[in-house]
C-alpha cells in the first residue's frame, strides 16, 4: 500500500506548519543578532516599566533575552515614584528644584534605603528567576561613580539643593568583571563624593550616559512614559524616529523639562562613542526587544552626525 492510500503525505507534500511565522520572526532578527554579538547595551529602567507588574515581568525577560543572545546588557535605574512613597510615609517632604529632587541628608538616607534595598533588590529577583545572572550593586561599590555636589543655577542665583551629585569621574572595573563572568550588572544611581565623602543621589537617566559612555557601549536604552521625542508637541503627536546629535542640539532648549536629562543623555553617550542612544516608550511591553530586534524599531533614536542614513530601526 502507498504512502499515499494509507493517509500519510507523500514525499513531494509540503506540510503546512503553523509554527513557520516564528522562524520567520526570528531570522528578521538575525542581522541585528550579529550586529549586536559581544557589544554592551546600556538600559536605562524607569518610568511605568517601574511600576507596573506585567511590564516588569517583561523587562526582565527582554533583559535574559539579549544576554543569552549574546549581548552584555547592563541595567541602570533610579526609582522617582518609590522614594517618593517612602518619603510620605516618613512624613518627609518632596521638593523639585531646576527639576531635581532638594535631597536633605534624612531624604539621602530614604533614596540610598530605596533604590538599594528595594528597587534593585526587586527587579535582581526578577532576573534571577531565569538563571544565577543578575549582580545588584551601587555607584558606591568599588567607585564606580564618583560624584560632587550639584549645585545649579536659578535665576541668576546658585541654588543648594542637598545630595544631589553631579558626575565627576566613572571607573568600569567592577562592571566589566561582571560582564567577563556571564552576569547583568543591575546598578542603583548613588554615588559617594572624593571631596566630602558623602553619599549624593545622581539623576539615573544622566548616571546610564556617563556608564555607556565609559563601557564603549554599542547603545543605550532609555525607557520612558512616551512613545518617543514628539517633533512639534503639543501641536502634534508625530515621534521623531532618528536625528543627530547636531539636530538633537538645536531641539534640547525647546524640550519639556522631563525629556531634557533624558534627551541630555542621549546627546553625551553618542558624543562619548556610543554608537546610538535610543529614548523608547517604556509602556509596551517586550519594547526592548522590539526596538533591538526588528524592522519598524519604536521610538526616538540619536545618532552620530558622521553616520549614513538608515531608515527606522534597520542597522546600519
Amino acid at each position: 500500500m502507498s504512502d499515499e492510500k494509507a493517509g500519510q503525505p507523500g514525499a513531494g507534500t509540503a506540510r503546512k506548519h503553523t509554527a513557520l511565522p516564528k522562524a520567520q520572526i526570528l531570522i528578521e532578527a538575525l542581522p541585528w543578532l550579529t550586529r549586536h554579538n559581544g557589544k554592551v547595551v546600556v538600559v536605562k529602567f524607569g518610568g511605568n516599566a517601574m511600576i507596573d507588574e506585567d511590564l516588569k515581568a517583561a523587562f526582565a525577560q527582554d533583559v535574559v533575552f539579549l544576554r543569552q543572545a549574546g549581548l552584555k546588557p547592563v541595567v541602570v535605574h533610579g526609582g522617582g515614584p518609590q522614594i517618593n512613597a517612602q518619603l510620605d510615609k516618613q512624613g518627609l517632604v518632596s521638593e523639585f528644584k531646576a527639576g531635581l529632587r532638594v535631597t536633605t541628608p534624612e531624604a539621602m538616607d530614604v533614596v540610598r534605603m530605596v533604590l538599594a534595598g528595594q528597587v534593585q533588590r526587586e527587579l535582581v529577583g526578577l532576573l534571577n528567576q531565569h538563571g544565577p545572572l543578575a549582580v545588584g550593586m551601587t555607584g558606591e561599590d568599588a567607585h564606580t561613580i564618583t560624584a560632587a555636589r550639584h549645585t545649579p543655577e536659578i535665576d541668576g542665583e546658585l541654588v543648594d539643593i542637598g545630595r544631589v551629585g553631579e558626575i565627576t569621574a566613572i571607573d568600569t572595573g567592577a562592571i566589566e568583571a561582571l560582564l567577563a563572568d556571564g552576569r547583568i550588572p543591575v546598578i542603583s544611581s548613588i554615588a559617594r563624593s572624593a571631596d566630602d565623602h558623602h553619599v549624593y543621589n545622581v539623576n539615573a537617566d544622566t548616571a546610564a550616559a556617563a556608564l555607556a559612555a565609559a563601557l564603549g557601549a554599542e547603545t543605550l536604552m532609555v525607557l520612558t512614559d512616551v512613545e518617543g521625542l514628539y517633533a512639534d508637541w503639543p501641536s502634534s503627536d508625530e515621534v521623531i524616529s532618528r536625528l543627530t546629535v547636531s539636530e538633537l542640539e538645536k531641539l534640547l532648549p525647546e524640550l519639556s523639562s522631563g525629556m531634557v536629562p533624558k534627551m541630555e543623555g542621549c546627546l553625551h553617550a553618542v558624543r562619548g562613542g556610543v554608537s546610538t542612544a535610543r529614548v523608547i516608550d517604556g509602556r509596551v511591553p517586550h519594547s526592548i526587544l522590539l526596538e533591538i530586534f526588528t524592522d519598524e524599531g519604536i521610538g526616538t533614536m540619536v545618532v552620530p552626525d558622521a553616520q549614513p542614513e538608515a531608515q527606522g530601526g534597520e542597522p546600519a
